[in-house]
């Protein structure tokens, strides 16, 4: 059941939740509950985030809606010659690793609207690292499946596998040098990581196990406080962190979904999830094609959302039938998710993620970090909108939500989970904007999901039988996902219901919503 409370966080982890409830206990606001949270999920789902990966943030406070670009960029001497030939940007290891931005991002987001002294922050956090926590089951499933692949990366399974495996459910981990890493970032408000010890620390472990960070590249790092763009879908209006960031997909899906009546074709059809699944890979085709870092689109996030662009796609789609996706020609000139809520009615929508799990699988040694694979985001083809450069930010999955209605805020939302965090958005919104349904039955309900390829479609074990059979008819490739499969993403959700809110939490990882 959704929990109905004054003050609400809710996030993947129960012990992240705890700390989140710790900061509201302590007097704090819903900027502290998400910051101590997100700062203990790097603790206790190391598996999905961590100190060394990026953040974004959507916050409602006072009347105003404030985005928060924390991701990193490419170190100064990834010229785009050094990757000449190359396929595609290496997955795991050191050619994977862009600047981190996550710690900027809390400091960044503390310093504007926090209200509790940055060190509380940490508390929980350090108290797991140091004193242990027992390991959820989720989260070690998760652990366990990339034990084998990242073993061999510089100072990972002496970090994070040192018996040589994850540990078990149940099974209390321990990492001190997480918790004395977690210390000097509190202490110094995070600048040992760019300009103080930890970024020695990193830069060192560069240099000895052939990476090409160093103190230079970390210094130069700043987060950015940006405008987050917008799109109408009926009666209500989604907020999403502009390119670099994939949310763009999920805006423009949706405005090709307007020219539909969903509503009409009915709640878990087979034509409306063609429907659904035909404008999310229009939208995904163009923004493999167009998006990336925008100081360097040839297009801009304006061009891509104009209504008649959206309108010309939309007739691109045949209710009947599968169609090939192709970029259109605009017109130009493993993550966390958390989400806190307070009674004086500040929201906010907090993602942080070391891409792919742990991320490159490099560890620095004696610290915790767990340096995150951003880079593995950039394209190696000459010419791309995305293609790698010096001190220029990778496409990336990571995006918080925001939904609005009547000019008013109405919920703070995400969904975990590299490319599905689009796809989910569109779920999510199209589930209460067209059929009225709570946030947890739309976080509960069956989901599809689009292959990286942008043809196939998984959709879950409890997608019912004749959708399925029906989607194939329609032209679809369709593969049915195994019960557990966790490719399908997390939801967590804060809806405002006057003065207070209603929060959900997703069934598919370990945590759930609390109150206070």
């Amino acid at each position: 059941m959704p929990l109905l409370a004054d003050n609400v966080v809710s996030t993947s982890q129960p012990l992240a939740s705890s700390a989140g409830l710790q900061m509201y206990a302590k007097g704090g606001n819903a900027i502290d509950a998400a910051l101590a949270t997100a700062i203990a999920l790097t603790v206790v789902e190391p598996c999905m985030n961590g100190i060394g990966g990026d953040m974004f943030a959507i916050v409602w406070h006072k009347g105003e809606m404030h985005g928060l670009n924390a991701s990193g960029r490419a170190p100064a001497a990834w010229e785009t010659s050094r990757f000449a030939g190359m396929d595609g940007m290496d997955k795991i290891g050191w050619g994977s690793v862009t600047v981190p931005g996550t710690v900027s991002g809390w400091r960044a987001i503390w310093e504007k609207f926090g209200s509790l002294p940055f060190e509380d922050l940490f508390e929980p956090a350090i108290r797991y690292a140091r004193d242990g926590y027992v390991v959820s089951p989720t989260v070690h499933r998760q652990w366990q499946k990339q034990v084998p692949e990242l073993s061999g990366q510089p100072g990972y399974r002496e970090a994070f596998a040192p018996n040589g495996r994850a540990p078990l459910p149940g099974e209390r981990f321990r990492c001190p040098g997480q918790a004395a890493t977690l210390e000097s970032i509190a202490r110094t408000k995070g600048e040992s990581f760019y300009r103080g010890e930890l970024a020695a620390a990193i830069a060192t472990h560069a240099r000895n196990t052939g990476g090409l960070m160093t103190e230079a590249d970390l210094a130069a790092h700043t987060a950015d406080w940006v405008q987050p763009i917008r799109v109408q879908y009926r009666d209500h209006e989604l907020y999403e962190i502009g390119p670099n960031g994939q949310g763009i997909g999920a805006l423009m899906a949706l405005g090709m979904l307007s020219h539909f009546d969903l509503r009409e074709s009915g709640l878990d059809t087979a034509r409306t999830l063609h429907l659904q699944i035909e404008a999310m890979r229009l939208a995904f085709a163009d923004m493999y094609e167009y998006v990336g870092d925008p100081a360097h689109m040839p297009i801009t996030a304006e061009h891509l959302l104009d209504p008649a662009y959206l309108a010309e796609r939309a007739r691109l789609i045949d209710p009947a039938r599968a169609g090939a996706p192709r970029p259109g020609s605009p017109h130009s000139g493993g993550t966390v998710y958390l989400t806190a809520a307070d009674r004086h009615g500040t929201m906010v929508s907090f993602i942080q993620s070391n891409f792919k799990g742990f991320g490159s699988g490099v560890v620095v040694p004696d610290t915790g970090i767990a340096l995150h694979n951003r880079g593995w985001g950039f394209s190696t083809r000459p010419g791309h909108a995305n293609v790698v450069a010096p001190g220029k930010r990778p496409f990336h999955t990571i995006i918080p939500g925001f939904l609005m209605k009547g000019g008013q805020p109405l919920m703070s939302f995400g969904l975990m989970g590299g490319s599905m965090q689009a796809q989910g958005h569109l779920q999510v919104v199209s589930r209460i904007a067209d059929f009225g349904q709570n946030p947890q039955a739309a976080s509960d309900a069956p989901r599809w999901r689009i292959t990286d390829d942008n043809l196939s479609v998984a959709v879950e074990w409890n997608t019912p039988p004749e959708v399925v059979a029906q989607l194939r008819e329609m032209g679809h490739d369709i593969e049915l996902a195994p019960r557990f499969n966790l490719e399908f993403g997390s939801a967590q959700m804060a809806m405002r219901l006057g003065d207070s809110y209603l929060a959900a939490s997703d069934h598919r990882k370990d945590g759930y919503p609390v109150g206070y």
